[in-house]
């Protein structure tokens, strides 16, 4: 762990630098950018009545373990955004079944319990975006209700057919369901029917919600299963018509806040997601297979599925405008995949000093683990070792808790250094410290495979560019050496943050005529899982 433990003071100098700064500086166009997000499942995080169900009173109140709002403590995660998952009325656990837009889940609390989280989270700086169920409604929804009925206006909200057209959807199931002598068209399952947005009165609807929400204090939306919205016959992904209707949808959207932001689920290759961003049809867009690579780097301690999709992602991407993850609430854990802690750190790293804006699903900085189904993924955070309750309820928690409760829970490693949650905090302020979530990303190669590094480059030309090198693997590496074919600006000396006693201790690189460096070896060896981190003074 000696490569962390300069990683603070760094910290400490930029964030003084920032709060020194005039405030209308510190304001960036694009401020996702300088975001980590935090996925919450507002049933699961932290309940604040005891009646086993997380609510937004209990999110509020453990806000400060996110962020205190004072950048001179280190004993907070560290992060900056919030998303939380769907927090509107449904008849289901999960609420991706709306029945009200415009009203919150009651078993979360009151819309003032919810504008109180807002502002608390705003007062410490954190964003807040909430999930957006759009593509569909729930079957319980009083529009549906009356477009199963035949009535106006109401009728055509809906997709409907005299006569089940017969074709099965993406993955095979199931899409036309029997309903009052008709047909209606639902893609995920026959309670959530699919929304018409092929009429003009539901995109104004849509946009009406999205202004109510806004004005709440939100500052942006997540949208959910974005390549479904708008069915071609038989093609239901990823047609022109939907990413036409996202483009206008978010220029409606900026219409009422030019600020909002627009991420979008869209669970593809990265050659399929891409052109959502690059038309301009949302800001960012979550790269799943970045997440696999990054899992498989991890896992099998070789560097160059991650180097190769990261390099791929930044090809396709109009610059860096997507948001790497490692799971999400759709998959099974990371520790469950993993099953080491030592690479579930290794993960942690590679997405924390990935290029983009990182999303970090809830329980995952302390190794919560969790299999499918889905409940099991999603159960409640564990703050501390009580087999009863992990400190989530005075009640009993809504749905078990996991076996590892023992380790993975914010009590034991808060204060343990080199824990799980150690290595999240510590990596969340360097990735603020070198100002990764802007500049330029360049892969740097080694013949060492599971040495995995990059150069960034800031904005700033005169600010000096950072060397990353991450061992992956649980041994030490002792011949490595680096081979870069950027452009470093003619001259780059080492300036040593490089995780040693003493700061004089990365040799200087030796520079190409086209700027770059081969077999450069800025440290004798790097030890097992060893983080290394130098400045290159252009």
């Amino acid at each position: 762990m000696r490569s962390l433990r300069i990683w603070l003071a760094v910290c400490a100098c930029v964030l003084a630098l920032a709060l020194a700064l005039p405030a209308a500086a510190q304001e960036q166009a694009d401020w996702w950018h300088d975001t980590v997000f935090y996925e919450i499942f507002v049933r699961s995080f932290y309940d604040s009545d005891g009646d086993g169900v997380g609510d937004f009173n209990g999110v509020t109140e453990r806000l400060d373990y996110l962020n205190d709002g004072d950048p001179a403590t280190t004993d907070d995660l560290g992060v900056t955004g919030l998303w939380l998952m769907p927090i509107m009325e449904s008849p289901s656990y999960h609420g991706y079944d709306v029945t009200n837009y415009n009203e919150v889940e009651p078993d979360y609390g009151t819309m003032a319990d919810f504008e109180r989280l807002v502002s608390e989270a705003h007062s410490r700086g954190i964003r807040v975006i909430i999930d957006l169920p759009f593509n569909h409604s729930s079957r319980e929804h009083p529009w549906f209700v009356e477009s199963q009925a035949g009535a106006e206006p109401y009728n055509s909200w809906y997709l409907w057919e005299e006569r089940s057209p017969g074709w099965k959807g993406p993955q095979n199931q199931t899409v036309w369901h029997a309903a009052s002598g008709r047909y209606y068209y639902a893609l995920f399952w026959e309670g959530m029917p699919d929304l018409n947005y092929t009429n003009p009165d539901v995109t104004a609807e849509m946009t009406r919600i999205a202004q109510f929400w806004l004005d709440k204090g939100v500052d942006g939306f997540r949208l959910d299963g974005v390549k479904h919205v708008i069915e071609e016959g038989r093609d239901q992904e990823n047609t022109a018509a939907t990413v036409a209707w996202l483009t206008d949808y978010r220029a409606a959207i900026r219409a009422i806040d030019p600020d909002a932001l627009i991420v979008a689920e869209i669970w593809s290759s990265t050659f399929e997601v891409a052109p959502y961003v690059e038309s301009g049809a949302v800001d960012l867009a979550f790269e799943f297979d970045l997440a696999t690579a990054a899992l498989q780097s991890a896992g099998n301690e070789r560097a160059s599925s991650v180097r190769n999709i990261q390099a791929r992602a930044l090809r396709q991407f109009n610059g860096a405008n997507y948001a790497p993850f490692l799971t999400n609430h759709d998959q099974n854990r990371v520790m469950f995949g993993l099953r080491d802690e030592d690479k579930a750190r290794t993960a942690a790293r590679l997405l924390l000093t990935s290029p983009g804006v990182p999303f970090i699903y809830y329980g995952e900085e302390i190794g919560m683990t969790g299999a499918k189904p889905d409940e099991r993924i999603r159960t409640p955070m564990q703050w501390t070792d009580d087999d009863e309750n992990a400190g989530f309820t005075t009640g009993r928690p809504w749905q078990g808790l996991q076996s590892d409760l023992e380790t993975a829970n914010v009590a034991v490693q808060t204060d343990q250094a080199g824990s799980l949650l150690d290595t999240y905090r510590t990596m969340i302020r360097l990735r603020g410290a070198l100002g990764l979530g802007r500049g330029t990303w360049r892969g740097v190669e080694s013949e060492a495979d599971a040495v995995y590094s990059f150069v960034h480059m800031s904005d700033d030309a005169d600010a000096p560019a950072s060397l990353v090198v991450i061992n992956l693997s649980d041994e030490p590496i002792a011949d490595y050496t680096l081979t870069y074919d950027g452009d470093l600006g003619g001259r780059a000396t080492a300036t040593g943050y490089d995780g040693l006693d003493s700061a004089a201790g990365a040799s200087q690189p030796i520079l190409s005529t086209d700027g770059g460096f081969v077999a450069y070896q800025p440290t004798p060896g790097l030890a097992p899982y060893e983080v290394l981190v130098v400045w290159l003074a252009r």
